[in-house]
C-alpha cells in the first residue's frame, strides 16, 4: 500500500510527466477525485439526455468508422459499446512492457476525469482499480496507427475491464482477465452509452511512451555528458573548447547546459592539466570538441518533446466530446501527429548523441588515435584483444539507431473503408523512440567501460572529482584493465550502470547536480 503522497488524484485538470512515470513504473496509486466525480455525473446527465433525443450522435446512436451512418436502436446501445471493443482488440505480436500499459490506463483515466467524454465515475474507478490491484491487460505490439490514437491497444486494456481478454501473468499466454478481477475482488465493468468508445479512442499508448522517453532521454543526454568528460581525459583532450563565452556566442541553451556540465566535470583534472599547452591540444577531434553541440542540440529536442508531451497531458483526447455547452461535437483531437512528430525528433537526437559517443570510444581503442594508450586498452595486445569487439557492438548499435532514425510520422495507410484516409503512425515511432534509448544506454555503457579503463592505464595522473569518481565505479564492477576475459557481462553491467542512473549519481556526487 502505497501512502497519500503517492497516489494520483484525478481532479478533472492535467497532470505531470513525473505522476506518469510514478504510476507506470513505481506503482503509485489513482484515485478518481471527489469534484470530478460530480462533474462526470453531471456531464453524464448531459449525454443520456442526447442519447435518448433521436438525433443521430456518432458512437452511441449510430455505429463507427465507415458505418457511421447505420442507426443503432436504443436497447443495442450497451452492446454496441461492448462489441466495439471486443472488435477493436485486434492486436498481434509480442506483449507491451508492463510500464507502458499502465501509462496508458493512468492517461484514458485521466482523459474521461476531464468530463469531456461523457462517461459515468464507473470507467475511471475501474481503470484505477486495476492500477491500485496490479493487474495489467495484455496489450499485443502490433495494432495502433495512431489516428483514432491507439483503438487496438486500447481496446485489449478495455476488454480486460470487462472480464474479457488477458492480462499479464500466468506464462506467456497471459491469465484471462475474468479470474484475475476474481481473484482481486473486482467486478467486470458493464459499459453503457459511449463508455467503450470512450475507453479506447485516445492517443493514451504513444503519450505513455513519450513521457517515459523524455524521462529516460533527460538522463541519458546527462549521462552522455558525463562519458564525453571521461573521453576527454583518457585522450588526453582540452577542455578549452568548454568555456561559457565560446558558447555564448551561439546561445542554443542545451549547448551552453552540456558545455557548463563538461567544464565542471574536468576541472582539476591532473590529466588535463598535464597537457594543456602541448601542440596536440590546440584543436581536438570533433567528436570531443563538439560533443555539447550534438548533445545540447539533443537536449533542445528533448525540451520540444516534452512541451509536446505536457501540452496532451492537459488535453482531453476523445472523439465525439460533451462540450460545457452541452452539445456533443465530432472532432479530429485523437490524431497522434503532435506525437509522432516529437517520438520522430526525439529518436533522431538520441541516434546522433550515441553516433558521436561511439565515434570517441573507437578513438580510445585506436592506438594510432589514442595518444600512448595500448592498443585496444589490451595487456599484452595480439595475446589478448582487449576491448576491441567491444566497438563492434557500439557499432552495431549504433547502425540500428540510424536505422530507427527513420521517421514513422511520414508514413500513412488509409483504413476503415477510406474515412479515416490518413494516420499518424505515432505508436510505431514512439515504439522504436523506445528502442533507440535502449540501445543508447547500450552505448554510453561501452564508452564509460573504455573510458573508465583509459584513464586507469593514465596513472599515475589522477582524473578531476567528477570522471575520476564515475571510472572508479565502472572500474570497480567490471574488473579494470587486465588480460582477456568473457566481456558481455562487463558490458551489460555498464550498460545498466547507464539505465539505472548510478553514473550520473556518481559524477553528482563529486560535482553537484548536472543540468
Amino acid at each position: 500500500m502505497h501512502p497519500a503522497s503517492d497516489t494520483v488524484v484525478l481532479d478533472g485538470g492535467p497532470i505531470s510527466i513525473a505522476q506518469v512515470a510514478a504510476v507506470a513504473r513505481d506503482d503509485a496509486r489513482v484515485e478518481l477525485g471527489a469534484a470530478a466525480r460530480r462533474l462526470l455525473e453531471t456531464r453524464r446527465a448531459v449525454l443520456e439526455d442526447k442519447a435518448s433525443s433521436g438525433r443521430a450522435v456518432y458512437g452511441i446512436s449510430t455505429g463507427f468508422g465507415a458505418l457511421a451512418r447505420v442507426p443503432i436502436a436504443l436497447d443495442s446501445r450497451s452492446d454496441l459499446q461492448h462489441a466495439v471493443v471486443r472488435s477493436h482488440a485486434a492486436g498481434l505480436g509480442a506483449p507491451v512492457e508492463r510500464e507502458v500499459v499502465r501509462a496508458m490506463m493512468l492517461l484514458r483515466a485521466k482523459t474521461l476525469a476531464m468530463g469531456l467524454s461523457g462517461v459515468r465515475p464507473a470507467p475511471v474507478d475501474a481503470l484505477a482499480a486495476l492500477l491500485n490491484a496490479g493487474i495489467t491487460p495484455l496489450v499485443p505490439e502490433h495494432g495502433s496507427l495512431g489516428a483514432s490514437g491507439d483503438l487496438a491497444p486500447l481496446a485489449h486494456v478495455a476488454l480486460a475491464l470487462t472480464g474479457e481478454g488477458l492480462v499479464l501473468g500466468g506464462g506467456a499466454g497471459g491469465l484471462d482477465s475474468s479470474s484475475a478481477l476474481a481473484d482481486s475482488g473486482l467486478d467486470p465493468l458493464r459499459l453503457e452509452a459511449k463508455e467503450g468508445l470512450a475507453l479506447i479512442n485516445g492517443t493514451d499508448g504513444m503519450l505513455g511512451m513519450l513521457a517515459l522517453a523524455c524521462t529516460d532521454a533527460g538522463l541519458l543526454f546527462r549521462t552522455a555528458d558525463v562519458t564525453a568528460a571521461m573521453s576527454v581525459e583518457a585522450l588526453l583532450g582540452t577542455d578549452r573548447p568548454f568555456a561559457s563565452a565560446l558558447h555564448a556566442i551561439r546561445p542554443h541553451p542545451g549547448q551552453a547546459q552540456s558545455a557548463e556540465n563538461l567544464s565542471r566535470l574536468l576541472a582539476g583534472s591532473e590529466v588535463v592539466g598535464s597537457h594543456r599547452h602541448s601542440d596536440h591540444a590546440v584543436q581536438d577531434s570533433y567528436s570531443l570538441r563538439c560533443s555539447p553541440q550534438v548533445a545540447g542540440a539533443a537536449r533542445d529536442t528533448l525540451a520540444f518533446a516534452r512541451s509536446t508531451a505536457d501540452r496532451e497531458l492537459a488535453s482531453a483526447i476523445d472523439n465525439p466530446v460533451v462540450l460545457p455547452t452541452g452539445e456533443v461535437e465530432s472532432t479530429g483531437n485523437f490524431h497522434g501527429a503532435p506525437l509522432g512528430f516529437a517520438a520522430d525528433f526525439l529518436a533522431i537526437a538520441a541516434a546522433e548523441v550515441g553516433a558521436i559517443a561511439e565515434r570517441r570510444l573507437d578513438r580510445i581503442l585506436d592506438p594510432a588515435r589514442s595518444q600512448g594508450l595500448p592498443p585496444f586498452l589490451a595487456e599484452d595486445a595480439g595475446v589478448n584483444s582487449g576491448l576491441m569487439l567491444a566497438q563492434y557492438t557500439a557499432a552495431a548499435l549504433v547502425a540500428e539507431n540510424r536505422r530507427l532514425a527513420a521517421p514513422a510520422s511520414v508514413d500513412s495507410l488509409p483504413t476503415s473503408g477510406m474515412q479515416e484516409d490518413h494516420v499518424s503512425m505515432g505508436w510505431g515511432a514512439a515504439r522504436k523512440l523506445r528502442r533507440v534509448l535502449a540501445n543508447l544506454s547500450a552505448i554510453l555503457g561501452i564508452e564509460a567501460l573504455c573510458a573508465a579503463r583509459g584513464l586507469a592505464l593514465r596513472a599515475p595522473l589522477a582524473p578531476a572529482e567528477g570522471t575520476g569518481s564515475v571510472a572508479r565505479l565502472v572500474n570497480a564492477g567490471t574488473g579494470g584493465p587486465g588480460p582477456d576475459r568473457h566481456l558481455s557481462p562487463e558490458l551489460e553491467l555498464a550498460a545498466a550502470l547507464v539505465s539505472s542512473g548510478a553514473i550520473v549519481g556518481a559524477a553528482e556526487s563529486a560535482v553537484g547536480s548536472l543540468a
